[in-house]
């Protein structure tokens, strides 16, 4: 074979390869490093985030029961609406979860076992949904309600505020939310009953009463179950604030001091004149300055012979039926206190969005403070219509006002 036939050997360069593996190994590297540091970053932020929540646990709870009130306060319309019955049932649920969920875990933990990262979101779960609870019975008892009569709910307002800053620790957190339960569960039964009996009254109360101690009794019995040690711990102080709980509401209830839910007064005032035309009720009033929008009684210029028209609309569920009654009163000055000068009754039926409208007459007035409560048959106020009369010697000019 001749020299320039020879075949010469393809030479490969051995540096190529090894560059190429160690820029692989670097990209692994750099992969893997930043996967490593998105888990670290991850577990940082999920600890960060648990920590900050136990850190200020207190502070979120009021914040959540805040946001509570704000959402129901859009949420509820009528007491016997599907949805507003669901709101309650649900919040109800979701509370009762999550205080025996509480005592499972604390149990848990004392016999050793670590406490879960999401248990610190329990107590702000409670908290939300007690105050979304309480926030519907407030605007339940308010609307139309004698804000003097109502008193018993903005003191409770005021103790769930501060007994979640003083009530921090385990026990006293399963004693206190468990009696704030008892306190919704009475209060939900109260207003819910009555729309499904169709009657108002005090046998309708003590059934209402039963049934929530039945439930409350039901919802004790899984707590002592989930940790039968704590609970003997805790029993009596549970057992002995939902006595006090039911014994204040029924004396309340009693005395006159609970106004009669689910009655409201949907809408109120105090007229010239009023009558009835079609489906709609037409009155003649006078033109009120700003202030009666926040509480301020209407002034009424009364020529000699003129009556006054007091209109009310009372709300109630659907197929209840009911007697209703105005007292009207003047505020006697040398005496300093009100008397009654006429009572008038009329029966209503439930189930008009806008409530149950009516109005009385009184023919004989004079100067002075004048109020008209609209009560139930059992004598608690549903609501107060306050007003002023001035006489005048000529009638004054009035302007049309339609009540729908």
């Amino acid at each position: 074979m001749a020299l320039s036939e020879r075949i010469e050997p393809e030479f490969i360069d051995p540096a190529l390869p090894i560059e190429n593996a160690v820029a692989e190994e670097r990209v692994d590297a750099a992969r893997e490093a930043t996967g490593y540091k998105i888990k670290n970053g991850a577990l940082a932020l999920r600890k960060t985030v648990f920590g900050w929540i136990s850190r200020h646990e207190g502070s979120l709870s009021a914040v959540s029961m805040i946001g509570g009130f704000a959402i129901d306060n859009v949420a509820y319309r009528r007491i016997d609406l599907p949805n507003t019955q669901a709101l309650f049932i649900g919040y109800l649920t979701v509370s009762g979860l999550c205080i025996i969920l509480l005592h499972m875990l604390a149990t848990r933990a004392r016999a050793g076992k670590p406490m879960p990262k999401w248990h610190s979101a329990l107590p702000m779960a409670t908290q939300f949904t007690l105050g979304a609870l309480w926030s519907g019975f407030l605007i339940f008892y308010s609307r139309g309600a004698v804000l003097t009569e109502s008193w018993p709910f903005m003191l409770v307002l005021v103790a769930i505020f501060i007994g979640n800053e003083v009530f921090k620790k385990y026990h006293s957190q399963l004693v206190f939310t468990s009696i704030l339960y008892a306190f919704a569960l009475f209060s939900y039964f109260i207003v819910t009953v009555p729309i499904f009996t169709h009657t108002v009254g005090p046998f309708t109360f003590l059934i209402s009463g039963l049934l929530a101690f039945s439930v409350f009794l039901i919802f004790l019995r899984v707590v002592r179950w989930a940790g039968q040690e704590q609970w003997r711990s805790a029993r009596l102080q549970v057992m002995g604030g939902a006595f006090l709980v039911y014994a204040t509401l029924t004396a309340f209830y009693f005395t006159g001091t609970l106004p009669p839910l689910p009655l409201a007064l949907a809408d109120k005032g105090v007229f010239h004149f009023v009558k009835r035309v079609g489906d709609v009720y037409q009155a003649e009033g006078e033109p009120q300055g700003w202030l009666t929008r926040f509480g301020k009684p209407p002034v009424l210029h009364i020529a000699p012979g003129q009556p006054v028209y007091v209109y009310s609309a009372v709300f109630a569920p659907i197929k209840l039926s009911t007697t209703i009654i105005h007292r009207w009163q003047h505020y006697n000055r040398l005496r300093s206190k009100w008397q009654t000068i006429s009572t008038v009754s009329f029966t209503i039926n439930g189930g008009r969005d806008g409530g149950y409208r009516n109005y009385t007459i009184q023919h004989k007035v004079w100067d002075g403070d004048w109020r008209v409560d609209v009560k139930n048959a059992d004598g608690r106020i549903i609501g107060r219509i306050p007003f002023h009369i001035e006489t005048v010697p000529q009638p004054v000019t009035s302007i049309p006002v339609t009540l729908k």
